[in-house]
């Protein structure tokens, strides 16, 4: 039996902060999709070339490499007994894809990361990520110990350029209009939760130990 934790919200409310937080918490291998993609093409695996051919044409990578992506990693012996999922499912073709790839007697948590708009953007604006690492830092409430520098490696610390206002707005359009189906397929099922996450990760942590265990 596994536990499964799937992080579900809009962009910027915090799913990669609070997956990194779990991971270490309660020892369940934190899953990123993104990151499986990027490792994927730097270790030129098989999978990993394939999705490069898509990725350096800046289209997406289609379902079917993702979820090959997905189901070799979940394989390793680290979570057997479980893991936390960040960045899939994003629509609904991809929840009937991962729903193949479970067991039965699994457990799933379906954390549906909440905050107002005007949150979110507050602190897209202000995030810096590490253009080495991938670290991930916040202006306000994580500044790095130098301005512009990673703590971790001394990587130059970047904005992405999808996290200016205008673009943000765009984004959570999109999300509010492509995750509804994926709502509403986890709440007939009876695995969604509402987690309010707009305060302090301390507080959302709560929230979510006393979901999952």
């Amino acid at each position: 039996m596994r536990k499964i934790i799937i992080l579900f919200g809009p962009p910027g409310i915090g799913k990669g902060t609070v997956g990194t937080s779990l991971n270490k918490d309660i020892k369940m291998p934190l899953v990123s999709v993104g990151n499986l993609l990027r490792e994927g093409v730097k270790n030129q695996s098989v999978i990993g070339k394939k999705a490069e051919n898509y990725m350096t044409k800046g289209e997406l990578v289609p379902d079917d490499l993702v979820l090959e992506l997905l189901k070799e990693r979940i394989m390793q012996q680290d979570a057997s007994t479980g893991f936390v999922l960040d960045g899939f499912p994003r629509n609904h073709q991809q929840v009937v894809m991962l729903e193949k790839i479970f067991k039965d007697g699994d457990i799933c948590f379906v954390l549906n990361l909440e905050g107002s708009d005007k949150i979110i953007i507050e602190r897209l604006s202000n995030r810096r990520i590490c253009e080495k690492c991938g670290a991930i830092y916040h202006l306000i409430n994580i500044p790095p110990k130098k301005s512009g520098i990673c703590d971790i490696c001394e990587g130059k610390l970047i904005q992405r350029v999808d996290d200016t206002p205008q673009v943000i707005k765009k984004r959570l359009d999109v999300f509010k209009n492509d995750t509804k189906p994926i709502l509403d397929f986890y709440k007939k099922k009876g695995c969604l939760y509402s987690v309010f996450a707009e305060g302090k990760l301390s507080e959302t942590l709560e929230q979510i130990y006393k979901i999952i265990n």
